[in-house]
């Protein structure tokens, strides 16, 4: 943070009103990142959905990168105090954190991304994805490709919301292969969004089981799949971002997860007047996709899946009747 703003937010400026600079856009929104960014690429699209928004609607654009817990609750206060018109928020972690500040600040207009809360006001805004439309589109690849009709998806948690990855996917296996099996395994223990130790437990004993097309959704846990597919040669597919470099030659495909495109529709609804916006995108909104329906990406992406293109073919002819409605999804999430 720089200028004027930044001095605000510090309590530098006191509260004697004073003539702020001009600014070339009379609105301002701040990204607020759960973590720092680094070289974490789906937090990268969150920068990069901020920067669109601004250009698209004209207004001055700000990240603030977090670091700890401490750091996300200081850094939604400081984007308040400095005047900022639209807050977004990208993870759960910012749940009780708008839950405190968003009563406080009625004039701001707060947007979580990839979540949403119960009993918000009305200045708490959500865009959601439907996860399960591209994870089923994943699972049509491995139905396809699988060589043993034995696939496997190792998931970070047994809550509703990960049976969005792994039912929608056994159930896409299921539309093209009826004789393939689907393994189902959670990672569990007390951090099972980042245990790569217990992913990689997971995905080798279903690959010793015979599973020869493993999905992971287990956030850091990934990274343990990936390096067991490198040392036991199966092939696999991952979510939100192209993860293909991360094991070159046993990537078939990512579920992606388009956090600047929800940003920028979901900005544009609030500017509009919405109240209390719940905004959920699918493959037919661009909110989710894949690699294999990226076509002008997938030479370049490194996944497998190029040297394919009759699977690739065929998820986009799935993902078409997705999207025209012809195939009808239900969300796992809210299965009985």
């Amino acid at each position: 943070m720089t200028g004027w703003r930044n001095w605000l937010a510090a309590g530098l400026l006191g509260t004697t009103a004073l003539a702020m600079p001009a600014s070339a856009a009379d609105k301002f929104f701040v990204y607020v990142s759960p973590d720092q960014i680094g070289v974490n690429a789906f937090l990268k699209l969150g920068k990069a959905g901020i920067e669109e928004a601004g250009e698209k609607y004209g207004a001055d654009v700000e990240t603030y990168e977090s670091r700890t817990a401490a750091d996300r609750l200081e850094n939604v206060n400081a984007a308040v105090n400095e005047g900022a018109d639209i807050v977004v928020l990208l993870g759960f972690e910012f749940n009780d954190i708008v839950k405190q500040v968003a009563p406080t600040a009625p004039e701001t207009q707060f947007l979580i991304v990839d979540q949403c809360i119960d009993d918000r006001p009305d200045n708490v805004h959500c865009a959601v994805f439907r996860e399960y439309e591209a994870s089923y589109v994943v699972g049509v690849a491995a139905g396809m490709l699988t060589e043993s009709d034995k696939v496997g998806v190792v998931g970070a948690l047994d809550i509703p919301f990960l049976h969005r990855y792994t039912d929608a996917y056994a159930d896409g296996v299921r539309s093209v292969n009826s004789d393939a099996s689907v393994d189902i395994r959670w990672v569990g223990g007390e951090n099972p969004f980042a245990d790569p130790v217990r992913a990689k437990e997971q995905a080798v004993a279903m690959n010793a089981a015979g599973a020869d097309m493993i999905f992971t959704a287990t956030s850091g846990g990934d990274f343990g799949v990936f390096e067991a597919a490198k040392e036991n040669d199966f092939d696999v597919f991952s979510v939100d971002v192209n993860q293909c470099p991360n094991a070159p030659g046993h990537v078939v495909d990512v579920t992606l997860k388009r956090v600047d495109n929800a940003m920028v529709q979901a900005i544009g609804a609030i500017l509009d007047g919405e109240k209390q916006l719940t905004m959920a995108l699918g493959l037919k909104e661009g909110g989710v996709s894949t690699i294999a329906l990226e076509e002008d990406e997938v030479a370049d992406s490194g996944c497998l899946i190029a040297d394919h293109p009759e699977v690739a073919a065929k998820m986009r002819e799935v993902a078409g009747q997705i999207e025209d409605g012809s195939l009808k999804l239900e969300d796992p999430m809210f299965a009985k």
